[in-house]
């Protein structure tokens, strides 16, 4: 039967129509070199496959990170994070705490070896100075009969100047204000020595002149010489303090540290215990031990140095700083009484509506100084053998204003010769109360100097060692962390 294109039946007698032939299929759109397009999924055109965007590229952070989740969700895996973490921990303390210690060790030898002596050098160019300035303005007033002591004196004085000088030199820093201060006294020094000596030049010859040249002097002293030395001992007295600021502060950062490693420790331990029900782990205990060791020596070692360089400071230090101040006054004040003979009223201060010699003037205000000095040693001292010479020199001073009353009222009235017995004569003369306010102040500085070098010696050796015990502990520390881990992982191989 005969089947029309509609798909219906050709009715009987009707003739066939023809069958339409089949459209041939499209060949596939070829590409570059003969090879078959891709299908469009759409009708938008599809980008070169050199144009598709590319999936983002992980960090190396990023990357780590999720090896380490991917460690962590196994045991072994978070025993390896565990191990890493706590060696890690134990070795960032035992290096925190050794540098630490390292700077207060250091901070703790300058004190001792190198501070606090450039200091007692500062102050004994200053003492050294104005001694020489007074045995030169005593020699002045004895005139041609210059005693070889009051000589011998100032020499003393002019060599340890520049002997001190030297070594100050030799101890400071390149370039810096204190370098800069004593090139300026070591320039000043001959000069003051040249008018000292033109001053008894002039003065054996019997001009005038001289007592002009000595007042030249003085003031060159007074005003250019001091005033550098002073300036000279401010600085290192701030190096000192800033020593002891560097050798003092407790280690906390060290401390922390040490504080984590052992609770980090003690969690590992304990977790170790709830899963495997063993007591101890040999290389976690010796890790445990170790960083212990370590922080107890850090405290108790660094509280050690702590009061002995405080010690050294409150008794020591603070005590010398007075006793070198109370010296100093009363070499000044030994100098002006001097000069004020010398002067014989040719130089005079104004105070208000009333005019006072000036060097009689500046007397009583070293003389005050010298009094709040003493005073304050009195109090510092703290055992018989400082308390001795300090109240011995009181007796002196209190002895001098009266004998140096008694001098110028006696000048005032005329009597200039008994004025100078009184100040530079022998016995009874105000020279005799000078010299004991010396003597006894350099007893206590030398009481208090030892006690000083005790404290800080003490304070500095509790911290030997110490820097170098801490790095050897924290490796051995590390390594028992490590062996302790290494044990527990062994049991899943």
């Amino acid at each position: 039967m005969t089947h029309t294109p509609s798909g219906g039946a050709a009715p009987p007698g009707a003739p066939a129509t023809p069958a339409m032939p089949a459209m041939p299929a499209m060949p596939p759109r070829s590409g570059p070199g003969g090879v078959p397009a891709p299908r469009q999924a759409s009708g938008y055109p599809r980008l070169p496959a050199s144009r598709q965007p590319e999936a983002p590229r992980r960090t190396a952070f990023v990357e780590g990170a999720v090896r380490l989740r991917e460690a962590a969700a196994t045991e072994p895996g978070r025993l390896r994070v565990i191990g890493a973490v706590l060696a890690a921990l134990v070795i960032a303390f035992g290096t925190v705490a050794s540098w630490q210690m390292a700077e207060r060790a250091a901070a703790a030898d300058d004190v001792l070896t190198r501070s606090q002596p450039l200091a007692s050098d500062a102050a004994d160019i200053y003492r050294s100075l104005a001694d020489a300035n007074t045995a030169a303005s005593s020699g002045f007033l004895a005139g041609g009969q210059e005693t070889a002591a009051s000589r011998k004196r100032y020499e003393k004085g002019i060599r340890t100047a520049a002997a001190k000088l030297v070594n100050a030199a030799a101890n400071s820093d390149p370039g810096s204000s204190s370098t800069v201060t004593i090139t300026r006294l070591n320039r000043l020094l001959p000069e003051y020595k040249g008018l000292v000596e033109r001053a008894r030049t002039y003065n054996r010859q019997g001009y005038p002149v001289g007592g002009a040249y000595l007042r030249y002097a003085n003031e060159k002293m007074q005003e250019e010489m001091l005033p550098a030395a002073e300036k000279l001992y401010q600085k290192e007295t701030e190096r000192l303090d800033a020593d002891y600021a560097d050798a003092t502060p407790y280690p906390w950062a060290a401390i922390a540290l040490g504080a984590v490693a052992l609770a980090a420790l003690a969690w590992v331990q304990r977790r170790t215990y709830l899963r495997t029900h063993r007591v101890l782990n040999h290389g976690l205990v010796a890790a445990t031990a170790a960083a212990a060791v370590v922080l107890l020596w850090l405290v108790v070692g660094h509280s050690l140095a702590r009061s002995g360089l405080n010690g050294s400071y409150a008794h020591g230090v603070r005590s010398l700083g007075v006793l070198h101040e109370a010296r100093i006054a009363s070499l000044k004040a030994r100098g002006n009484e001097n000069l004020t003979l010398v002067a014989r009223g040719a130089e005079t201060t104004k105070v208000g509506d009333k005019a006072y010699d000036a060097y009689d003037y500046d007397f009583q205000h070293d003389m005050e100084a010298l009094d709040k000095g003493l005073a304050r040693a009195g109090e510092l001292a703290d055992d018989s053998s400082g308390e001795k010479p300090v109240a011995a020199a009181v007796s002196n001073m209190t002895e001098w204003k009266k004998r140096h009353a008694a001098a110028r009222e006696e000048d005032g009235n005329g009597n200039y010769q008994k004025a100078l017995d009184l100040v530079i004569g022998g016995k009874g003369a105000t020279g005799e109360c000078f010299d004991g306010v010396d003597e006894n102040l350099a007893s206590a500085l030398t009481h208090e100097r030892r006690e000083f070098e005790e404290a800080a010696t003490g304070g500095r050796d509790a911290l030997t060692g110490l820097p170098q015990g801490a790095a050897g502990l924290a490796v051995l520390g590390a390594a028992g962390a490590a062996l302790g881990i290494g044990r527990r992982l062994s049991e899943y191989r």
